[in-house]
């Protein structure tokens, strides 16, 4: 855990009786690296704190050691046997649970009040049991019990807790409550562009895979105008939308939007919404860079390709490379989004993908990641690719390319996941591969995908991929056949390349 939990409960526990006015001294590059790193470990927290914990006074764990009774930890003499399992074990065996058995333990002791009180036991319920049909209110907990009941829940009687140190859940509850530092939005390296050719995004961008801003390509969209919350209820009234692994009404979905605040937010990401509400497809039309999308030729059997996606502030995807090795661009029509992105060869820190590609594991949280591994990244000889999209602008991710994004306030969006001349190849070998049944995704007939795809495209573009295979052997070539001048030369600074 970060030393940053400590120093925080640290200046919470030991208030200073008076402030002492120092001399302030020049800032030199040295301090100004020291107060970068001294940075990285104080958080704020927001002034609308979440209600989960608000009455379990939990610590972390190197507060025991400023603590009064500083060998008395609540948390291990109130679980008997079962303090030896470390917090996620017992969460993850608390989460078999049904509700009344997990209820009931917590009736057991203080800590297992405060184990079984915490609210994701208590969403993975609502979500299992109540699917999208539930009024949010409060917390998960007080949601679950007034789904079940009809009536809103009664306000527990207040119970005393002291003394209480894990730093799991401590960790969950910082990362829910604590504000999004400014100095993770500092960094925006992002090449900007407006009116870009066609021509220009080809060459520069799209043929050498490098991710772009573009400003002023959906100005005429009329959902930039059109799409306020008004009008977004009136138009998708009594439609339902996928929200996780539910679906919810829209207007469900902006209640618990405008009550929720959690470390992970439900995120609205739906594949269908154009055709379940064709006003929403009419509202906005591709930008002119990504017309040419060749995954079109298979019709209705195409992959999932486009989706809405709407979120509270916090809420928004871990690190992951887009499906099927294509392309993708990413429209705000309301709000704003920050942007991590690493090229196809840098596997961010904390994320462990597995030797086939097939899963990733990321076991930490957006917010967590920005906490314990964005300061890493500073010192990599290839540091991420940063930015903010704000409404009204475009960001292209290539294909490969590993991202993370967060939405920054409430938040809209449309994506879209396509193919063109540049990408087909890599799309084809992909859908090809021995593990093409788990690879996949998007559609229910995943090892037909690569025959059915490029079948459709030799009959509608006749020569095509044997084209692009010979232009790509001619490139590889070229490359190949560099005269020693050329390999031995440094094109960037004029110097020599040696290789040891």
């Amino acid at each position: 855990m970060p030393r940053g939990f400590l120093a925080l409960t640290k200046l919470k526990l030991d208030k200073p009786k008076m402030k002492i006015k120092k001399k302030r001294k020049p800032k030199t590059l040295q301090t100004s690296i020291e107060q970068d790193q001294d940075s990285n470990f104080a958080f704020n927290l927001k002034q609308t704190s979440s209600s989960s914990l608000a009455h379990l006074p939990i610590q972390p764990l190197g507060n025991l050691l400023l603590g009064p009774n500083c060998r008395i930890n609540l948390r291990d003499t109130g679980l008997g046997n079962l303090y030896r399992l470390p917090d996620d074990l017992l969460l993850d065996i608390l989460s078999l649970l049904g509700a009344t058995d997990l209820a009931g333990f917590s009736t057991a002791s203080k800590s297992a009040y405060v184990f079984s009180s915490h609210d994701p036991l208590w969403r993975s319920l609502v979500l299992s049991n109540f699917d999208g049909q539930f009024s949010f209110i409060q917390s998960w907990k007080c949601t679950y019990i007034s789904s079940l009941t009809g009536k809103p829940p009664s306000m527990p009687k207040s119970l005393k807790i002291a003394n209480f140190y894990s730093d799991y859940l401590f960790q969950s509850y910082l990362c829910t409550n604590m504000e999004f530092k400014s100095e993770w939005l500092k960094r925006d390296d992002i090449q900007r562009r407006r009116g870009l050719s066609v021509e220009e995004f080809i060459s520069c961008f799209e043929e050498p895979n490098k991710p772009v801003l573009l400003e002023g390509c959906i100005d005429t969209w009329p959902a930039i105008k059109k799409w306020t919350r008004g009008y977004l209820l009136e138009t998708c009234s009594g439609t339902e939308f996928a929200v996780g692994p539910v679906k919810m009404p829209l207007e469900k979905y902006f209640q618990y939007s405008d009550s929720v605040q959690e470390e992970r937010p439900l995120y609205l990401f739906d594949p269908k919404f154009a055709d379940k509400v064709t006003q929403l497809g009419s509202d906005f039309d591709v930008p002119v860079y990504f017309r040419e999308d060749l995954f079109s030729v298979l019709g209705k059997e195409r992959p999932d390709y486009r989706w809405i996606i709407m979120g509270p502030a916090g809420s928004g995807s871990s690190f992951h490379v887009d499906p099927n090795s294509t392309s993708a661009w990413n429209a705000v029509i309301k709000g704003s989004k920050k942007w991590i992105l690493f090229p196809p060869e840098v596997v961010p820190p904390g994320v462990h993908p597995s030797p086939d590609g097939a899963e990733v594991a990321c076991p930490v949280s957006i917010m967590e990641w920005f906490m314990n591994f964005y300061g890493s990244c500073r010192d990599w000889e290839k540091r991420p690719v940063e930015c903010v999209c704000k409404a009204g602008e475009v960001i292209f991710v290539p294909n490969g390319w590993w991202h993370l994004v967060i939405n920054l306030e409430e938040s809209i969006a449309i994506t879209q996941n396509y193919v063109s001349r540049r990408n087909l190849l890599n799309v084809l070998d992909f859908l090809k591969k021995p593990n093409a049944s788990v690879l996949v995704s998007g559609t229910n007939d995943r090892i037909n995908l690569h025959d059915k795809f490029k079948n459709a495209i030799d009959a509608k573009y006749p020569g095509l991929i044997n084209q692009l295979k010979l232009k790509a052997e001619e490139k590889a070539a070229k490359q190949k056949k560099m005269t020693f001048w050329e390999s031995a030369a440094d094109s960037n600074s004029g110097g020599f390349k040696f290789s040891l």
